[in-house]
């Protein structure tokens, strides 16, 4: 497999620590609000990510932070706790509003086909593994105490901005608000690994720690919780690329300095969602989310549909015209899929072949594009049906928009349609018709068991110039009338 890896600025072959492992780490939300699409559009690719790797061989470890408590609503460490702002916005407390929006958010994840981490990490479960490692970092001289707080000096290390390839003049932390800045730091670009009640009197969740009762900041949060579960080696880290700075850039930072070594190999980050005006925010006020295009008639497989027809590193224009259109799209694979009969044997070399060319195309770089066009290809191959269903839902261990599923519930729904237009019309016949028809039908099958073939076809004949068609199932023999 290749990756772009934002470290290195270019595609190189996917390499992992152990061979055949995969210690994966992907920020999680930080649970204020419902999810936005554009925020969602991370994770699909990410959970695409994470399957392919799974389909491909490897053992995935995939650990997922939720931020409960300490990100400011400017990621560059200044303005109002995000969860506060939730708890003043509803009237509840922090770790209600946490809850219910971390449920929201598994919520809409399950209904895009998102797998669920191996382990989910809340931030406030892990407090004395921040204060470790803050404490280690001020023992090693990586982080100082101004004003109550404790920074990280970004001065003391080498290559800062290895993951952006800027210098610190060119980075603007805080652009998107209004932001004053911190005469505490020693240097423009450090940032807080602990707050405490000298500057966040309001803050709701507090902690004692050997500085003062306070909180960790945001980005000492993901690095803790990363090693706690996968080690001081990680191979692979996710996120959208508005964590590259300064977000990963301060966890790299604060990795590196607690352990002496390098952190991690490969970084992955998915371009940004926007609508007619820009990205997509929660600060715009009202915002695009799962619930609002199902309320709209949409199905979430759509969306995630739309999104893997894209590639992850180009933004993505979201317009419910494009919704539409991958709507459209999609039911109409999902109506052809449902045309196939399954069968009782298929062909393993198509399969297997359709599996080696999916791995090569979509291993370059994640191209889910390719991935939809597989779908095409098998359904365009001269093969039996139970062939394509089969080698079907063998891609869609890793596409997961589920159109085999949604094709064999489509068929179950006409024929449960079907049944109760037949049973209607049952209903409305004579007695003595029926009684009839239902007579023929046992003489029909008892024919049948005597392997008298000519008396059952007999039978069958005289029902259809009667106007009454007779249905085969597993179940039984039942009719229309025509």
């Amino acid at each position: 497999m290749k990756l772009y890896n934002t470290l290195t600025k270019r595609v190189d072959e996917f390499t992992t620590n152990e061979e055949g492992k995969v210690k994966m780490y992907t920020c999680g939300p930080t649970v204020y609000h419902f999810a936005h699409i554009g925020n969602l559009r991370t994770y699909i690719m990410e959970d695409v990510l994470e399957k392919f790797l799974r389909y491909s061989g490897y053992d995935v470890t995939r650990v997922m932070n939720i931020t409960d408590v300490g990100h400011l609503s400017s990621d560059g460490d200044t303005g109002e706790d995000k969860m506060l702002k939730g708890a003043k916005r509803e009237h509840k407390t922090v770790l209600e509003i946490a809850d219910f929006y971390r449920k929201a958010f598994f919520a809409d994840c399950e209904k895009l086909n998102i797998k669920y981490p191996d382990i989910v990490e809340p931030a406030t479960n892990c407090i004395p593994n921040f204060i470790e490692m803050v404490q280690t970092l001020l023992d090693k001289g990586y982080a100082y105490i101004a004003d109550g707080n404790v920074y990280f000096d970004t001065s003391k290390v080498e290559n800062y901005n290895c993951l952006t390839g800027h210098s610190s003049d060119e980075l603007m932390v805080g652009v998107r608000d209004d932001v004053s800045e911190d005469m505490s730091k020693k240097n423009k670009s450090d940032f807080v690994l602990w707050f405490t009640k000298s500057k966040f009197d309001d803050q709701e969740l507090k902690w004692e720690s050997p500085w003062g009762i306070g909180y960790p900041g945001w980005h000492i949060e993901c690095s803790a919780i990363c090693m706690k579960h996968l080690g001081n080696k990680l191979d692979i880290h996710c996120g959208g690329v508005d964590n590259i700075f300064p977000h990963h850039t301060n966890e790299i930072a604060q990795s590196e300095a607690y352990t002496g070594e390098k952190w991690c190999n490969n970084w992955f980050h998915v371009h940004h969602l926007n609508d007619e005006s820009g990205k997509m925010s929660k600060s715009k006020g009202d915002f695009l989310t799962v619930s609002l295009i199902e309320s709209k008639g949409y199905d979430p497989l759509a969306y995630r549909f739309f999104c893997l027809q894209s590639h992850y590193r180009k933004p993505l224009t979201f317009s419910y015209e494009a919704l539409d259109q991958a709507q459209a799209t999609y039911n109409k694979l999902v109506r052809r899929v449902a045309s196939l009969k399954r069968g009782e044997s298929y062909d393993k070399d198509f399969v297997e072949g359709i599996k080696a060319k999916f791995i090569q195309s979509v291993g370059s770089d994640l191209n889910t594009a390719l991935g939809i066009t597989a779908i095409y290809d098998i359904l365009k191959a001269r093969v039996d049906d139970t062939s394509k269903l089969m080698a079907l839902e063998d891609i869609d261990k890793v596409l997961s928009v589920g159109i085999v599923k949604k094709a064999m519930e489509l068929q179950q729904s006409e024929k449960s349609e079907e049944s109760k237009e037949n049973t209607e019309q049952q209903v409305n016949i004579a007695p003595e018709l029926k009684e009839k028809i239902e007579k023929m039908i046992i003489d029909r099958q008892e024919a049948k068991k005597a392997k008298d073939y000519s008396k059952a076809d007999a039978i069958r004949n005289e029902l259809k110039e009667m106007g009454v068609t007779l249905i085969d199932t597993k179940e039984g023999t039942t009719y229309k009338l025509d």
